[in-house]
């Protein structure tokens, strides 16, 4: 999982083992899921498809790729301030990003061996390669005398509940979407390799290929569930306890009858690939613009080439896609980046709260009304959608 950040923390304090800075709404998230419905899932309608992906995780290509060389010595040494802590904040967040993943993908790794034991290695090869990539980027950060103390990490993030049905739409972009922020820097880099200002970027040409080889597992993951997993328990769990009711399983009927018309995957397709363009817009242009520019790249250009890219390749699984070249698509994304950065002068400015929050209201109101818009745009059905790419 490669994309996300967390705010800024005083990089100076140099610690052995350094917690996670402040966290944010485009902060990196830890997941759970529904396991019992995990282990219970019939692979059967795509088994040799998802054998063939894990013949290829067991082969594993990068075992021996991240390996530092001479260059990273006193490589640190030769950035800038600045760029020094534009640098951290990429580390520390996308260090964050790989470790959710692993986590995720150890824990049903762990708890559905024994019920669904293909789909058990396929996640854990997926976890040795985040937790490769988090300690790889970990490794890096020390460069800099900190590192993210992942131990604190683990006992202390909250962790969101997504249903089975979600965890497929977010992590198979979040892989996608990964290895197209990747490979984009590591072909502008190749080209402009008075930009590099780390070694770290010389391993995304083959690093870039984990988040390909985890997206392509989740696409195959998808065509063997075609009507995908219920998306709500018929259980409630409060303090630890779990409670059932005949309520309940009414509720769920009718949600799971909703789950699966044709259209709800429609909806669920465009929330997703929305949520995910979004956040990464609304971030990079904001509080990373800086530090794309450190490489030499232009944000707005960068993200809307890794944006189409994802939206192409999202068109070989997902029912329907974003209208990307649709004249008002990024204008509206261009609308919340506007908008966000009046939030945060307004923020960091004078005044009290309550006349700060009176004044952010109209851009909060504003912020929703473009997402609706982009939301309520025709999408474009996949099956129409640039047909060589399926």
């Amino acid at each position: 999982m490669s994309q996300s950040t967390i705010e800024s923390t005083n990089k100076k304090e140099i610690n052995k083992g350094k917690a996670p800075a402040k966290e944010t709404i485009l902060s990196p998230r830890f997941y759970t899921t529904d396991f019992e419905a995990m282990e219970n899932m019939d692979l059967s309608i795509n088994e040799e498809e998802l054998e063939a992906i894990c013949e290829e995780f067991r082969k594993d290509y990068n075992r021996h790729h991240f390996v530092r060389n001479s260059e990273f010595e006193g490589a640190a040494e030769k950035l800038d301030p600045e760029t020094r802590e534009l640098f951290v904040d990429f580390l520390e967040g996308s260090c964050t990003s790989e470790f959710s993943g692993f986590l995720l993908y150890k824990e049903l790794s762990k708890r559905i061996k024994d019920k669904n034991p293909l789909l058990a290695e396929c996640f854990a090869h997926m976890a040795r390669d985040e937790a490769r990539h988090a300690g790889f980027l970990n490794k890096s950060m020390s460069d800099f005398g900190l590192q993210l103390d992942l131990g604190f990490l683990t006992a202390n993030k909250d962790y969101t509940y997504f249903p089975p049905r979600s965890i497929f739409y977010a992590t198979y972009l979040s892989e996608k979407i990964g290895y197209w922020r990747y490979i984009a820097i590591y072909r502008h880099l190749e080209k402009n390799p008075n930009s590099k200002i780390f070694p770290l970027f010389n391993y995304f040409e083959n690093w870039c290929q984990d988040e390909n080889r985890h997206g392509d597992f989740f696409d195959a993951l998808m065509k063997a569930q075609p009507r995908t997993v219920k998306s709500l328990s018929q259980k409630i769990t409060i303090g630890g306890s779990t409670f059932t009711h005949p309520l309940f399983d009414y509720f769920h009927r009718f949600r799971y009858f909703l789950n699966n018309l044709p259209l709800t995957s429609k909806l669920w397709s465009r929330f997703f690939l929305l949520a995910v363009f979004a956040t990464m817009y609304a971030r990079d242009l904001g509080i990373k613009k800086d530090f794309y520019s450190s490489l030499g790249l232009d944000a707005r250009d960068y993200d809307q080439f890794v944006i189409n890219k994802t939206n192409e390749t999202a068109a070989r699984v997902f029912p329907v896609v974003m209208d990307v070249n649709n004249k008002s698509f990024y204008g509206r994304l261009d609308k919340i980046v506007e908008n966000n950065k009046i939030l945060s002068d307004i923020a960091s400015g004078t005044g009290n709260k309550v006349s700060k929050t009176f004044r952010k209201v109209p851009k909060y109101l504003s912020n929703g009304y473009q997402l609706l818009r982009l939301y309520l745009l025709k999408p474009l059905d996949s099956k129409d959608y640039q047909p060589s790419i399926r």
